[in-house]
């Protein structure tokens, strides 16, 4: 479900219907039969902002400049070498600016004081160094990126197949307690959802559970992360010079994304794995009291709680394992070496033109070396990294769809009757087909169902 540009308070429903709350009710109308899903049952009026990424009316503003991740759904018409939104450009401002007042000085000296030029001999070896240097650099940090996008997309996968599992082979019983079954069914699938949050979360150091898209499904289960909330520091407002700083690529004015769980007074947990152990009790109970009876079904819902765990131990581990910090060491002073050396052996042939030039030069050099810094983490609010909200609303909108027809479904759903009529004189085929509708028809098991998913 997409936030708004504001907080906006409205009933939630998975088809994006808003439907106005009674007078001291916040249930809806009796005569609504609008499909099921893991949000519906609760008709909860919450506000609802995605605190990771500031929404826009279509019109970019300076910030957005450097506050990701990009919105893919939004399209630009500015060819590619125009665009600016998802360019490094802004946080190459003080480089440039640092390159474009050594590059004048050494000229300036060089034409009204004494030559400083040097050998391009220099120029061609030191190049082909920078060269491998830059590839090493771009190709690691890409792969660290592809990666990522990998582990979500089996996240996904995975979670659509625990929610089919679930959805349509754990049946309820009869009577009262098949209502209990299908509210359980409803509050595992919630968790499926929890489980892609808290990974996201988690992903970027964001402790605790207080944020939009997690508390209403995390708050009633007893995890380190609910007992720790109210120590948990709260992020305070960045000064705007500190801000200036973090968006122009100022090392000195970058926080520790880290500060925030270093400060927790009690043990954060991991969250994540605390909903895995919930799916993995809620699969043991479902398996227990035969609504899931079907071995292979079993198997498939176990396995895809250990998928899940293994995707997030994935992703921790593209997380927590960057270059070493010996090679980004090394390959940043030898890109400054060598653009910090270009005007020396530019000024002999080029003369003036070794202003722009080196300036050109840096901006390729230290492009893509930036370029590689930036996609080395997938997972943070760079404007090229993942977009993990998208994909957590993805998530959300599929199971919504998963569960917007009841699990139990009659033959006639997959053909109309029409299509079959000529087989009315083939009992045996009518058979495997079901009863044809006509005055005497008793309903099947969807018929059945409709009074208690209100379909």
């Amino acid at each position: 479900m997409a936030a708004s540009n504001a907080s906006t308070t409205k009933t939630l429903r998975p088809d994006n219907i808003e439907i106005p709350s009674s007078s001291g009710s916040n249930h809806p109308p009796d005569d609504f039969d609008g499909p099921i899903s893991p949000r519906s049952w609760r008709h909860r009026t919450v506000t609802y902002q995605v605190p990771s990424r500031r929404q826009t009316n279509g019109s970019l503003d300076a910030e957005d400049y450097f506050v990701g991740p990009r919105d893919m759904s939004k399209h630009s018409k500015w060819p590619f070498f125009m665009r600016m939104h998802g360019s490094v450009f802004p946080k190459m401002i003080l480089p440039l600016t640092v390159v474009t007042i050594w590059s004048t000085a050494i000229t300036c000296v060089s034409e009204f004081v004494h030559p400083l030029a040097v050998s391009t001999l220099l120029l061609t070896v030191l190049g082909f160094v920078v060269g491998l240097a830059i590839s090493f650099r771009t190709s690691t940090a890409y792969e660290r990126y592809t990666e990522g996008r990998k582990y979500w997309s089996q996240l996904i996968t995975v979670s659509h197949n625990l929610a089919r599992t679930i959805w349509f082979h754990a049946s309820e019983r009869d009577g009262e307690i098949g209502k209990e079954d299908l509210l359980n069914k409803l509050s595992a699938l919630n968790l499926v959802n929890a489980f892609a949050c808290s990974v996201k979360h988690r992903l970027r150091f964001e402790p605790g559970i207080d944020y939009p898209d997690l508390r209403d499904r995390v708050e009633y289960l007893d995890t380190f992360a609910r007992a720790a909330e109210c120590e948990i520091p709260k992020p305070g407002d960045k000064k705007k010079l500190k801000a200036v700083g973090e968006y122009l690529g100022v090392t000195f004015a970058e926080s520790n994304p880290r500060k925030r769980i270093k400060r927790a007074k009690k043990p954060l947990g991991n969250l994540s794995l605390e909903i895995l152990n919930h799916l993995s009790c809620y699969v043991h109970s479902i398996i227990d009291n035969d609504t899931l009876k079907v071995g292979l079904y079993q198997n498939q819902a176990i396995t895809s709680i250990v998928q899940l765990n293994e995707v997030l131990v994935g992703m921790d581990r593209v997380l927590q394992t960057p270059l070493p910090i010996a090679y980004s060491i090394a390959i940043s002073q030898i890109t400054w070496v060598y653009v910090m050396m270009l005007p020396f052996q530019l000024w002999d042939d080029l003369r003036w033109i070794t202003i722009p030039g080196c300036i050109f030069a840096a901006y390729i050099i230290i492009g893509l070396s930036a370029i590689g810094r930036e996609i080395e983490n997938p997972f943070g609010h760079d404007v090229n990294d993942l977009p993990l909200e998208a994909y957590c609303e993805e998530l959300e909108m599929d199971i919504d769809t998963i569960t917007s027809q009841p699990p139990a479904l009659c033959p006639r759903v997959y053909a109309p009757r029409r299509q079959y009529a000529h087989l009315a004189s083939q009992p045996q085929e009518l058979q495997l087909l079901g009863p044809p509708q006509q005055a005497g028809h008793q309903g099947c098991a969807h018929d059945k169902d409709k009074g208690r998913y209100g379909g």
